[in-house]
Protein backbone atom coordinates (compact mmCIF):
# COMPACT_ATOMS: atom_id res chain seq x y z
CA UNK A 1 0.00 0.00 0.00
CA UNK A 2 1.22 3.63 -0.93
CA UNK A 3 1.56 6.09 1.64
CA UNK A 4 -0.60 9.46 1.24
CA UNK A 5 0.96 11.90 -1.04
CA UNK A 6 -1.09 15.55 -0.13
CA UNK A 7 -0.17 18.59 -1.36
CA UNK A 8 1.96 21.32 0.63
CA UNK A 9 -0.88 23.56 2.64
CA UNK A 10 -1.11 24.39 6.35
CA UNK A 11 -3.19 21.39 7.58
CA UNK A 12 -0.76 18.38 5.63
CA UNK A 13 1.78 20.58 7.24
CA UNK A 14 0.15 20.07 10.02
CA UNK A 15 -0.50 16.28 10.09
CA UNK A 16 2.88 16.18 8.98
CA UNK A 17 3.83 17.61 12.38
CA UNK A 18 1.65 14.85 14.22
CA UNK A 19 3.12 12.21 12.37
CA UNK A 20 6.72 13.01 13.41
CA UNK A 21 5.31 13.58 16.85
CA UNK A 22 3.81 10.05 17.18
CA UNK A 23 7.13 8.76 15.54
CA UNK A 24 6.67 8.42 12.19
CA UNK A 25 8.40 9.28 8.75
CA UNK A 26 7.28 11.54 6.25
CA UNK A 27 8.69 12.74 3.09
CA UNK A 28 9.56 16.22 2.77
CA UNK A 29 10.56 17.92 -0.49
CA UNK A 30 13.57 20.12 -0.28
CA UNK A 31 15.72 22.42 -2.72
CA UNK A 32 18.10 19.57 -3.37
CA UNK A 33 16.24 16.06 -3.12
CA UNK A 34 13.47 14.78 -1.42
CA UNK A 35 14.54 13.76 2.08
CA UNK A 36 13.10 11.28 4.92
CA UNK A 37 12.18 13.25 7.55
CA UNK A 38 12.15 11.50 10.78
CA UNK A 39 12.36 13.10 14.82
CA UNK A 40 16.65 13.52 15.37
CA UNK A 41 15.71 13.42 18.88
CA UNK A 42 13.64 10.18 18.70
CA UNK A 43 16.22 6.74 18.51
CA UNK A 44 12.93 4.61 18.03
CA UNK A 45 11.61 6.77 14.67
CA UNK A 46 15.31 6.61 13.78
CA UNK A 47 15.50 3.08 13.62
CA UNK A 48 12.49 3.15 11.65
CA UNK A 49 14.08 5.01 9.32
CA UNK A 50 17.09 2.92 8.80
CA UNK A 51 14.99 -0.05 8.46
CA UNK A 52 12.79 1.74 5.67
CA UNK A 53 15.92 2.87 3.99
CA UNK A 54 17.54 -0.37 4.37
CA UNK A 55 20.24 2.15 5.36
CA UNK A 56 23.12 1.08 7.30
CA UNK A 57 23.54 2.61 10.88
CA UNK A 58 27.10 3.00 10.42
CA UNK A 59 26.20 5.84 7.77
CA UNK A 60 25.25 9.08 9.88
CA UNK A 61 22.31 11.20 9.15
CA UNK A 62 21.87 15.27 8.70
CA UNK A 63 20.13 16.62 10.64
CA UNK A 64 18.14 19.65 9.39
CA UNK A 65 17.26 22.84 11.44
CA UNK A 66 15.18 26.10 10.54
CA UNK A 67 18.56 28.44 11.07
CA UNK A 68 21.64 28.97 13.37
CA UNK A 69 19.37 29.49 16.39
CA UNK A 70 18.36 26.22 16.36
CA UNK A 71 21.76 24.52 15.29
CA UNK A 72 23.65 26.28 18.14
CA UNK A 73 21.83 24.44 20.34
CA UNK A 74 23.03 21.28 18.69
CA UNK A 75 26.85 22.11 17.51
CA UNK A 76 29.86 23.93 18.92
CA UNK A 77 30.37 26.57 16.16
CA UNK A 78 33.44 28.18 15.92
CA UNK A 79 33.39 31.99 14.36
CA UNK A 80 34.26 30.70 10.78
CA UNK A 81 31.56 27.90 11.12
CA UNK A 82 29.27 30.65 11.88
CA UNK A 83 29.73 32.93 8.89
CA UNK A 84 29.49 30.15 7.15
CA UNK A 85 25.65 29.23 8.24
CA UNK A 86 25.14 33.05 7.90
CA UNK A 87 26.47 33.32 4.15
CA UNK A 88 25.53 30.23 2.81
CA UNK A 89 22.16 29.47 4.68
CA UNK A 90 19.42 28.24 3.86
CA UNK A 91 20.91 26.57 1.07
CA UNK A 92 22.58 23.30 0.26
CA UNK A 93 25.56 23.13 2.75
CA UNK A 94 26.18 20.64 5.37
CA UNK A 95 28.00 21.61 7.81
CA UNK A 96 30.07 18.74 10.12
CA UNK A 97 30.83 20.14 13.70
CA UNK A 98 31.44 18.74 17.25
CA UNK A 99 28.27 18.04 19.22
CA UNK A 100 27.40 20.58 21.75
CA UNK A 101 26.43 19.09 25.06
CA UNK A 102 22.98 18.43 25.38
CA UNK A 103 21.82 18.69 22.02
CA UNK A 104 18.71 16.95 21.05
CA UNK A 105 20.40 14.78 17.73
CA UNK A 106 20.30 11.21 19.25
CA UNK A 107 23.29 8.96 18.87
CA UNK A 108 22.41 6.63 16.84
CA UNK A 109 21.48 9.50 14.11
CA UNK A 110 24.90 10.64 14.28
CA UNK A 111 26.32 6.89 14.52
CA UNK A 112 27.46 7.04 17.22
CA UNK A 113 30.38 10.28 15.91
CA UNK A 114 30.99 13.20 18.20
CA UNK A 115 30.23 15.03 15.28
CA UNK A 116 26.23 15.87 13.54
CA UNK A 117 25.70 17.32 9.77
CA UNK A 118 23.34 20.07 10.32
CA UNK A 119 21.81 21.52 7.41
CA UNK A 120 18.91 24.33 6.62
CA UNK A 121 17.00 23.72 3.74
CA UNK A 122 15.65 26.84 1.57
CA UNK A 123 13.28 25.04 0.40
CA UNK A 124 9.77 26.91 2.22
CA UNK A 125 7.85 23.66 2.57
CA UNK A 126 10.86 21.84 4.61
CA UNK A 127 11.31 25.10 6.46
CA UNK A 128 7.90 25.07 7.09
CA UNK A 129 7.69 21.76 8.63
CA UNK A 130 11.04 21.83 10.73
CA UNK A 131 10.02 25.35 12.13
CA UNK A 132 6.67 24.00 12.88
CA UNK A 133 7.61 20.92 14.72
CA UNK A 134 10.25 22.56 16.65
CA UNK A 135 13.17 21.19 16.37
CA UNK A 136 15.53 19.16 14.22
CA UNK A 137 14.44 16.78 11.75
CA UNK A 138 16.90 13.86 9.98
CA UNK A 139 16.40 13.77 6.38
CA UNK A 140 18.19 11.34 4.18
CA UNK A 141 17.15 11.17 0.92
CA UNK A 142 13.63 9.66 0.61
CA UNK A 143 14.47 6.01 -1.61
CA UNK A 144 15.73 2.78 -0.34
CA UNK A 145 19.72 3.02 0.31
CA UNK A 146 21.79 3.11 -2.61
CA UNK A 147 19.25 3.62 -5.13
CA UNK A 148 19.14 7.02 -7.59
CA UNK A 149 18.08 9.95 -5.23
CA UNK A 150 14.33 11.42 -5.52
CA UNK A 151 13.37 14.79 -7.11
CA UNK A 152 10.10 14.44 -7.24
CA UNK A 153 7.23 12.87 -5.54
CA UNK A 154 6.51 10.02 -7.33
CA UNK A 155 9.93 8.74 -7.15
CA UNK A 156 9.79 8.42 -3.45
CA UNK A 157 6.11 6.61 -3.94
CA UNK A 158 8.09 4.00 -6.09
CA UNK A 159 10.77 3.17 -3.92
CA UNK A 160 9.49 4.06 -0.36
CA UNK A 161 5.40 4.10 -0.50
CA UNK A 162 4.54 0.68 1.21
CA UNK A 163 7.37 1.68 4.06
CA UNK A 164 6.58 5.34 5.19
CA UNK A 165 3.19 7.14 6.67
CA UNK A 166 2.95 10.37 4.48
CA UNK A 167 4.86 12.48 1.32
CA UNK A 168 4.67 16.18 0.83
CA UNK A 169 4.12 17.03 -2.94
CA UNK A 170 6.20 19.95 -3.48
CA UNK A 171 7.04 19.41 -7.30
CA UNK A 172 10.24 18.49 -8.48
CA UNK A 173 13.23 20.14 -7.10
CA UNK A 174 15.17 22.93 -8.10
CA UNK A 175 19.01 22.32 -7.30
CA UNK A 176 17.98 17.88 -8.20
CA UNK A 177 21.64 17.30 -6.32
CA UNK A 178 22.61 16.74 -2.69
CA UNK A 179 24.19 19.19 -0.18
CA UNK A 180 27.86 20.01 -0.31
CA UNK A 181 29.14 18.64 3.46
CA UNK A 182 32.04 20.22 4.63
CA UNK A 183 33.55 19.37 8.68
CA UNK A 184 34.60 22.58 10.37
CA UNK A 185 37.46 22.61 12.97
CA UNK A 186 38.39 25.52 13.90
CA UNK A 187 39.60 27.95 10.83
CA UNK A 188 39.89 24.42 9.03
CA UNK A 189 37.36 23.19 6.24
CA UNK A 190 37.35 19.82 4.98
CA UNK A 191 35.39 18.80 2.15
CA UNK A 192 33.72 15.59 2.96
CA UNK A 193 31.24 15.08 -0.29
CA UNK A 194 31.05 17.37 -3.23
CA UNK A 195 27.81 18.52 -3.81
CA UNK A 196 25.02 21.47 -4.87
CA UNK A 197 27.51 24.42 -2.95
CA UNK A 198 30.93 24.32 -5.43
CA UNK A 199 34.17 23.48 -4.21
CA UNK A 200 35.27 26.64 -5.30
CA UNK A 201 32.53 29.26 -4.28
CA UNK A 202 33.25 27.94 -0.99
CA UNK A 203 37.40 28.59 -1.40
CA UNK A 204 36.57 31.84 -2.18
CA UNK A 205 34.72 32.90 1.01
CA UNK A 206 37.03 31.45 3.15
CA UNK A 207 40.08 32.42 1.23
CA UNK A 208 42.14 29.23 0.71
CA UNK A 209 41.77 25.78 -0.49
CA UNK A 210 39.93 23.08 1.14
CA UNK A 211 41.29 20.15 2.34
CA UNK A 212 39.89 16.84 1.38
CA UNK A 213 38.80 14.15 3.41
CA UNK A 214 41.31 11.08 3.78
CA UNK A 215 40.97 7.28 4.60
CA UNK A 216 37.98 5.12 4.44
CA UNK A 217 36.31 6.30 7.53
CA UNK A 218 32.72 7.07 7.32
CA UNK A 219 32.11 10.29 9.13
CA UNK A 220 29.38 11.88 6.77
CA UNK A 221 25.87 10.77 4.11
CA UNK A 222 27.24 9.74 0.68
CA UNK A 223 30.91 8.57 1.32
CA UNK A 224 29.52 4.78 0.65
CA UNK A 225 31.90 3.98 -2.53
CA UNK A 226 28.54 2.58 -4.33
CA UNK A 227 25.62 5.12 -4.21
CA UNK A 228 23.04 6.57 -6.21
CA UNK A 229 22.82 3.20 -7.74
CA UNK A 230 20.29 2.41 -10.55
CA UNK A 231 20.04 -1.48 -11.08
CA UNK A 232 21.62 -0.91 -14.99
CA UNK A 233 25.37 -0.56 -15.24
CA UNK A 234 26.91 2.62 -15.97
CA UNK A 235 29.59 3.23 -18.40
CA UNK A 236 31.43 6.68 -18.02
CA UNK A 237 33.20 8.64 -20.04
CA UNK A 238 31.00 7.61 -23.28
CA UNK A 239 30.92 9.39 -26.66
CA UNK A 240 28.37 7.54 -27.74
CA UNK A 241 26.24 4.52 -26.76
CA UNK A 242 27.16 0.69 -27.68
CA UNK A 243 24.97 -1.73 -28.72
CA UNK A 244 21.86 -1.62 -26.30
CA UNK A 245 22.92 1.04 -24.29
CA UNK A 246 20.81 4.01 -22.90
CA UNK A 247 22.74 7.15 -23.39
CA UNK A 248 22.57 10.13 -20.88
CA UNK A 249 24.29 12.95 -23.10
CA UNK A 250 25.79 16.09 -22.15
CA UNK A 251 26.21 19.41 -24.29
CA UNK A 252 25.10 19.99 -27.66
CA UNK A 253 27.17 17.52 -29.86
CA UNK A 254 25.26 14.76 -27.92
CA UNK A 255 21.89 13.62 -30.24
CA UNK A 256 20.71 10.37 -28.76
CA UNK A 257 19.54 9.42 -25.91
CA UNK A 258 18.60 11.75 -22.82
CA UNK A 259 20.43 15.10 -22.57
CA UNK A 260 21.70 16.90 -19.24
CA UNK A 261 21.96 19.33 -21.46
CA UNK A 262 22.20 20.24 -24.45
CA UNK A 263 23.64 24.17 -24.10
CA UNK A 264 26.07 22.39 -21.81
CA UNK A 265 24.66 24.01 -18.44
CA UNK A 266 26.01 22.13 -15.62
CA UNK A 267 22.98 23.56 -13.41
CA UNK A 268 20.67 22.59 -15.71
CA UNK A 269 22.59 18.85 -15.85
CA UNK A 270 22.16 18.61 -12.06
CA UNK A 271 18.74 19.70 -11.97
CA UNK A 272 17.54 16.51 -14.26
CA UNK A 273 20.80 13.87 -13.22
CA UNK A 274 18.55 12.10 -11.05
CA UNK A 275 15.39 11.64 -12.32
CA UNK A 276 17.07 10.83 -16.53
CA UNK A 277 18.78 8.24 -15.18
CA UNK A 278 15.55 6.91 -13.36
CA UNK A 279 13.96 7.09 -16.83
CA UNK A 280 16.74 4.97 -18.37
CA UNK A 281 16.54 2.84 -15.36
CA UNK A 282 13.39 2.05 -16.82
CA UNK A 283 14.42 1.13 -20.27
CA UNK A 284 18.15 -0.45 -20.15
CA UNK A 285 20.09 -2.94 -18.42
CA UNK A 286 23.38 -0.75 -19.72
CA UNK A 287 23.40 2.56 -19.35
CA UNK A 288 26.69 5.48 -21.22
CA UNK A 289 27.10 8.26 -19.84
CA UNK A 290 28.75 11.54 -21.72
CA UNK A 291 31.71 13.22 -20.45
CA UNK A 292 30.98 15.81 -17.92
CA UNK A 293 33.66 18.87 -17.44
CA UNK A 294 34.69 18.70 -13.72
CA UNK A 295 34.55 22.40 -13.09
CA UNK A 296 31.89 23.90 -11.06
CA UNK A 297 28.98 21.84 -10.02
CA UNK A 298 30.32 19.20 -12.13
CA UNK A 299 32.74 18.13 -9.38
CA UNK A 300 29.40 16.98 -7.38
CA UNK A 301 27.49 15.26 -11.13
CA UNK A 302 30.99 13.53 -11.62
CA UNK A 303 30.73 12.25 -8.04
CA UNK A 304 27.63 10.73 -7.73
CA UNK A 305 27.91 9.23 -11.46
CA UNK A 306 31.63 7.20 -10.01
CA UNK A 307 29.50 6.03 -6.86
CA UNK A 308 26.61 5.14 -9.21
CA UNK A 309 29.03 3.17 -11.35
CA UNK A 310 30.93 1.36 -8.57
CA UNK A 311 29.85 -1.99 -7.77
CA UNK A 312 31.61 -4.10 -5.37
CA UNK A 313 33.54 -6.89 -5.34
Amino acid sequence: MSASIVPVLPETVALAVEILNAGGLVAMPTETVYGLAADASNPDAVVRLYEAKGRPRFNPLIAHVSGLPMAMHEAVFSPLAARLAQTFWPGPLTLVLPVIAGGSVCDLARSGLQTVGLRCPSHMAANALIAEFGRPLVAPSANRSGHVSPTRADHVDADLGDRIDLVLDGGPCDVGIESTIVAVEGDTVTLLRSGAVPADALEAFIGKALERASGSGITAPGMLKSHYAPKARLRLNATEPGSGEGYLGFGPGAREGLNLSPEGDLAEAATKLFAMLRALDARYDRIAVAPIPMDGLGEAINDRLARAAHRDA
